[in-house]
């Protein structure tokens, strides 16, 4: 085991990453994590691929310096936009020994295990939405099921969730008319993935207009258990993984705003420290 800090690495450009680290905390309580959130800068949803990879890129960096081995894109827009050129263009140069993994590819992996009839149905913002990402991963990696994805982009839902609408009339109206645009282009539909972290804080809401019958895929604990399962398959990985129970955060916005806002996606009081990315 390394003796030195050498903590996994959890980067969201907002707050929806959290949920993630959430169920990393539960699974894997011993091990070290540092949470960067780019939150000065979201949502990253909205911009281009270029800037997303920019702006990702300079977040994988800063959390290498950290000391971290290994590092999860716990975000949807920037697993989409930002990972795969990181992984085959980045990681040769600045060190080929770092990994980076994203969010999509362990919820396309574990889709087998939801569905019955192949029709899925995918809920994201307009960047994941846009670039398509899902599609194309369910096609590579559905264990030779036919798959037929049908896309929603739900560009209201993380501001909804970020400025704490979670309960308005206002919430139920564009959660209940996503969904029911998602159902009314494939009637078939059987599972759906929440193609966004920040989405399981709106569970509640969603599930008052999703059919019964129909299977829900939460990102954070299908991505927490492929970590799981990735670290025991990987031990050279596992060795480098440093573990004494340590949680730092970090943010690009102000401390006490974002200590405020993380404690309801983590659901305890946090401390962090600001930095500056670039």
């Amino acid at each position: 085991m390394a003796s030195k800090f050498q903590p996994i690495g959890v980067f969201d450009s907002g707050y929806g990453g959290l949920t993630i680290l959430k169920e990393f905390l539960n699974d894997l309580p011993g091990y070290d994590f540092i949470y960067l959130g780019d939150n000065a800068r979201a949502p990253y949803g909205p911009r281009s691929f270029e800037v997303v990879y920019e702006y990702t890129l300079q977040a994988v960096k800063k959390l290498f310096e950290m000391g971290c081995p290994l590092v999860i894109l716990a975000c949807n827009t920037a697993s989409a936009k930002a990972l795969r050129n990181i992984q085959q263009n980045d990681l040769p140069k600045i060190d080929p020994e770092r990994r980076v993994l994203g969010v999509i590819r362990p919820a396309v992996e574990s889709i087998g295990d939801y569905t019955r009839n192949g029709h899925v149905g995918i809920l994201g913002t307009a960047g994941t939405v846009l670039s398509n990402s899902y599609p194309i991963e369910l096609e590579k990696w559905a264990g030779g099921m036919v798959i037929q994805t049908t896309q929603e982009a739900c560009p209201i839902w993380v501001p909804l969730v970020e400025n704490n609408e979670i309960d308005s009339p206002g919430t139920e109206y564009f959660v209940a008319k996503n969904i029911r645009n998602l159902l009314t282009a494939d009637p078939e539909i059987d599972s759906i993935i929440l193609g966004c972290t920040h989405y399981p804080l709106l569970l509640p809401v969603i599930r008052k207009f999703v059919p019964e019958g129909i299977q829900l895929l939460e990102q954070g604990k299908v991505v927490s258990s492929k970590l799981v399962e990735y670290l025991s398959n990987h031990p050279e990985m596992d060795d480098r993984c440093s573990k004494s129970g340590q949680v730092n955060y970090y943010t690009t916005e102000n401390e006490e705003i974002f200590e405020k806002n993380a404690a309801t996606f983590i659901g305890r009081a946090i401390k962090s420290e600001k930095i500056i990315l670039k």
